[in-house]
Order: structure tokens, then sequence, then C-alpha cells
């Protein structure tokens, strides 16, 4: 089943207007710089909590949450997400996924299965930049593959940069800016690195 490096019972910042238990999967494939949760990277630390606890958790709540987010590092990383969100989904709650698309195959399953109901979309950077930003050289073809899938499939989403000064200068917010444009998607939402979460 999923591993899971940390677990926020109650939440309310990880889906804009929504009260959720957010987990969050151990194991990321990029490397950027301003990783909030750099705990998070390795995919084979030890576990915090294990999934059939956060299950029971969820089944004590159903009707008081509003629904669950998996959240990172990357939960597209872990080959069990699809059935852990089946899982949560057949306790009755609405699920959220936050994700920078590394893995366009696996995202593209789920949202064929009609298992996501919000996507909360991290775009890095223009897709010039995308190597800089996450380490990762196909990071930028990844992560567009499945924008463009998440964009036709109509699920509610957000798209939110992280503004690293060192990466995204004005030239490059207004690239990142040209470049969703193109694809018909809205703005990301803006936000400002934490110092502290520079690993």
């Amino acid at each position: 089943m999923i591993r899971i490096g940390g677990w926020s019972r109650l939440s309310t910042c990880d889906w804009p207007g929504r009260l959720t238990s957010t987990v969050f999967c151990q194991g990321c494939p990029w490397r950027c710089g301003y990783c909030h949760n750099p705990d998070l990277l390795p995919p084979l630390a030890p576990a915090a909590v294990s999934w059939d606890e956060v299950l029971r958790h969820l089944a004590r709540r159903t009707g008081l949450l509003d629904g669950v987010v998996f959240s990172g590092g990357e939960p597209l990383l872990q080959r069990d997400l699809a059935a852990a969100i089946r899982e949560a989904r057949a306790l009755g709650h609405q699920v959220g996924l936050h994700t920078g698309g590394a893995f366009p195959r696996r995202f593209a399953r789920l949202l064929d299965e009609g298992l996501l109901d919000w996507v909360g979309f991290d775009v890095k950077a223009p897709p010039g930049r995308y190597e800089r930003v996450t380490g990762i050289g196909h990071a930028a073809a990844s992560a567009e593959a499945s924008l463009r899938l998440l964009l036709a499939s109509g699920v509610p989403h957000q798209l939110r940069t992280t503004v690293d000064p060192a990466h995204l200068d004005a030239p490059a917010l207004a690239d990142l800016d040209g470049w969703l444009a193109g694809l018909g998607a809205g703005s990301a939402v803006r936000q400002v690195m934490r110092p502290s979460a520079v690993a």
C-alpha cells in the first residue's frame, strides 16, 4: 500500500474551501531547491503512519470531513495510489490530489477512472526552466503532458507556482504566463518561497 511520510488529520488549507484530512506521500523524483517538505524526498524513508490507520480515521470522520487530499512528496510515485483513493471514496470521501505531474500515465489513469474531485497542480516554471528548478531533464515534458490531461479532463483544479527568485525572475514569469495561456489554462496562483524550506 502507499508509503506515508506525514499526515494532517485536519486541514483547512490543502483544498480551498474544504475541510480535509491530508496524507503526505513519501518520495519525489524531483529535487526543487525550495522544497517545503525535504524529509519526504527519499522514497524509502520509514513510514510515519500506516494507510490502515488513516482509513480508520476516515471511516470515523465520514460526513464530518469534506474529503481527503493526497499530497507529498509526489503522490503519483505511489504505485498503489489508485487503490488507496478507491478505498477513501468507498467511505464516502471526495478526493483531492497535489501533484507536479511527474507521471502523466499514472495521472491519466486516475482521471480516466473519475477518481479525482479536485487537483492542486504545481507548475514549477516555463518549460525552458524546468530542469533548472527540478534538477531533472525530462521534467518539463512530463509536466506539460500531465497539465494537458488535467485541462482536458474538466476536473476542478488550482494551478500554483512557488516563486524562487533564483530561478523565476520577471521575464521567466512572463514566459510562464504565456505558456499557460497558450495551453488554454488560467493563471497560476503565485506562492512566495519560504526561506526556511530550502534544503
